[in-house]
């Protein structure tokens, strides 16, 4: 009799294991479906340590960072990408946000030369006139000298002229904390992507360190700039950051 009892118990026990088991499949199943952060967090809430929880903890902060990456293109600001960048430092878009962090700061660079590149073109100014003088002088000098018979000399065979730069433009297509193979990756991604936009160009990685660390940038020069100005409108129509680089920027 004892022994159909217990029989009986564990039977139930079973029942109830294979019954609950079913309902957590079932709602796993239509969460699943729904796949919103509602949904995601009331499961947890019912399952808090079921066989699916780390799934769902997993998609809901998928979802939350899909969400807010939105919100930063959207508001598409230096400000947005950094905030997004400070919530989701490692997450799937932080090497994008840190391209575009990094496309507005080069952005709002001034295009004109430095102060210091002026005074240098005066320096060089006044240097070329007191030479000028000092040529007049010895003109004189020499026109003043009895004139010696000229000897005709052969001219010296005139120079190769170097080949003319396609243009003095470029563009910047990311910028890079972990390294110049992060570059490159990005590099082959986006030339695989877009090969029509990017066909013929050669990359080059440039570092610039600054107080939070060293970037690599990923840039193509030699560029005019109307071929710049149509690669980065071709990649921005396609939500790819990309920043037109005058000559003072690289």
């Amino acid at each position: 009799m004892v022994t159909n009892k217990a029989m009986l118990a564990l039977s139930l026990a079973l029942l109830l294991a294979v019954s609950a088991c079913s309902r957590q499949q079932s709602d796993w199943e239509k969460t699943r479906a729904a796949n919103t952060t509602d949904a995601y967090e009331l499961f947890l809430k019912k399952y808090p340590s079921g066989e699916f929880t780390a799934q769902a903890q997993a998609r809901v902060k998928e979802l939350y960072e899909e969400r807010d990456w939105q919100k930063a293109r959207d508001a598409d600001t230096q400000e947005a990408y950094q905030a997004f960048l400070k919530q989701y430092p490692e997450g799937k878009w932080a090497e994008e946000a840190r391209i575009r962090v990094e496309n507005f700061t080069l952005a709002q660079a001034p295009s004109n030369a430095t102060p210091a590149a002026a005074d240098s073109a005066n320096t060089q100014g006044n240097t070329a006139s007191g030479a000028g003088a000092a040529a007049a002088a010895a003109g004189a000098a020499t026109a003043a000298a009895p004139k010696k018979p000229s000897v005709p000399s052969a001219s010296p065979p005139s120079a190769a002229q170097p080949a003319a730069q396609t243009g003095s433009y470029g563009v910047q297509l990311g910028a890079f904390k972990s390294g110049a193979d992060a570059a490159n990756k990005r590099w082959a991604h986006l030339n695989k992507e877009y090969p029509k936009t990017l066909a013929g160009l050669s990359p080059t990685v440039s570092p610039l360190k600054s107080s939070s660390g060293t970037l690599y940038r990923l840039q193509v020069t030699g560029l005019t700039e109307k071929h710049a100005s149509s690669v980065c409108k071709s990649l921005k129509s396609k939500s790819q950051g990309c920043i037109l680089l005058h000559p003072t920027h690289h």
